[in-house]
């Protein structure tokens, strides 16, 4: 097993670019390995080929069901942790739609890092 594999490995899927650059920077100062979509069939690409730890999900990516790629990863063995990112959610709809956290855009990366520590953890 490589180091890389070693550390977790976070997919950002966000449609806006300045955001998964933002989240993909942060991450790496904090020693992990990001991966990016820009949509869900990217996503579903990345997540054919890699192995991921934890996804971070703009609930809206145009006309597209976020909730869908949720339980698609909840499914999964083991099942895969997953925040929304989105600046229209409470926390209480985001858990109704099946998520394990929310970043309420705009986030502090403080938020950031705490959210996927945390995701990470439950996750192992």
């Amino acid at each position: 097993m490589t180091a890389e594999r070693l550390r977790p490995r976070v997919l950002v899927v966000d449609d806006e670019p300045a955001i998964r650059l933002l989240c993909r920077v942060n991450l790496e100062l904090d020693g992990y390995v990001v991966l990016e979509a820009a949509s869900l069939a990217e996503a579903r690409a990345v997540l054919r080929d890699d192995v991921v730890d934890v996804v971070l999900l703009d609930l809206h990516l145009g006309r597209e069901r976020s909730d869908e790629l949720i339980e698609e990863l909840h499914r999964r063995t083991p099942p895969v942790p997953v925040a929304f990112v989105t600046g229209s959610t409470d926390e209480a709809s985001a858990q109704q739609a099946g998520a394990d956290g929310v970043l309420s855009k705009p986030f502090a990366i403080d938020d950031l890092a705490a959210t996927v520590r945390r995701l990470v953890g439950a996750a192992e």
